[in-house]
């Protein structure tokens, strides 16, 4: 029988759902929003849920690309942040980083934020992104591996001009240490 619960251990899907839909739209109220509407959309078609089809994960990520193209498509919404929520340690460098990262990530293609929202958003192997995509294991790493130059290539531009660029721990290929403290650029 191909039918089973793909929601019968949700922690590890919800975190990988947010991560993808943090990746796609960036980390906060929207990913959050788009986590939530896919596993309501989820629990209300779970029947139609086909284990020979694939993973939960995989039915997971079909249904958050779609909210994901739903928020991508509505207007944006200004955040209003409470000014008693903000810590001002290091804001203005977590923002001028996080802000960096997204412009980049927006100068890439569809395909290549895809590909890295599903490789270190969703945690998927190449394998299992080329299931969804329907590409070679081989297909995946090359493509995934230009999408990543170009990042690179991107972030190494606005470090040009003087902005410190932070980039996420969950990318491996972008950690430089910078000698004395050790930290990740």
């Amino acid at each position: 029988m191909g039918r089973a619960d793909p929601l019968s251990n949700p922690k590890p899907l919800i975190r990988r759902v947010y991560a993808y839909a943090a990746y796609r739209l960036g980390d906060g109220e929207l990913a959050e929003d788009v986590t939530s509407e896919t596993f309501e959309r989820a629990i209300r078609y779970r029947a139609s849920y086909d284990r020979s089809k694939g993973e939960p994960i995989a039915w997971l990520l079909g249904i958050a690309k779609r909210c994901v193209d739903a928020a991508l498509a509505r207007p944006a919404e200004i955040p209003v942040t409470d000014p008693d929520e903000v810590d001002g340690a290091d804001l203005e460098e977590r923002t001028v980083g996080r802000l960096t990262l997204a412009a980049a990530l927006t100068d890439l293609t569809e395909r290549d934020r895809e590909l890295i929202a599903l490789r270190f958003g969703a945690d998927l192997t190449a394998r299992q992104i080329g299931e969804r995509l329907e590409m070679t294991t081989n297909a995946v790493e090359v493509a995934l591996h230009r999408a990543l130059d170009r990042l690179r290539s991107r972030l190494e531009g606005f470090e040009e001009k003087g902005v410190r660029v932070s980039v996420p721990a969950a990318i491996p290929q972008f950690e430089r240490s910078t000698g004395s403290t050790g930290e990740a650029v």
